[in-house]
């Protein structure tokens, strides 16, 4: 079987960029809307084009985030009250490249904990 599909990795910065990482989150936002475009012009040849949007994941990158003043206030606008493991991702990404997905296309999956994420 030929790979037809494309996951993009996001960010639910996407949805509403801020201080202090407004241009990452414009960035990001751009990746969610080549998103939608790939999957409209790609969809005809059968490719399938979907993006996942984590929340904070306590990675290196982000450490910042949660190792700073900011680390208390981003966590109390998760649902969940708590920030991400890498590993967490794993399952939505696993679900997005398997054959379970395979009339899903063009969609933006948020995988942030309850973060508000409205575009």
């Amino acid at each position: 079987m030929v790979l037809t599909l494309v996951l993009q990795v996001s960010s639910v910065a996407g949805f509403g960029p801020e201080f202090p990482l407004g241009i990452y989150g414009v960035s990001k936002t751009a990746l969610i809307g080549l998103g939608k475009a790939l999957a409209s012009e790609m969809g005809v040849d059968g490719i399938r084009v979907n993006t996942i949007c984590p929340g904070v994941v306590r990675t290196k990158m982000s450490e910042m985030l949660w190792r700073s003043e900011y680390g208390e206030k981003t966590q109390q606008s998760v649902f969940l009250r708590r920030l991400a493991d890498p590993w967490e991702m794993s399952g939505t990404i696993a679900y997005l490249l398997s054959d379970d997905a395979s009339y899903v296309t063009g969609e933006t999956v948020v995988a942030g904990g309850g973060v508000q994420a409205r575009l």
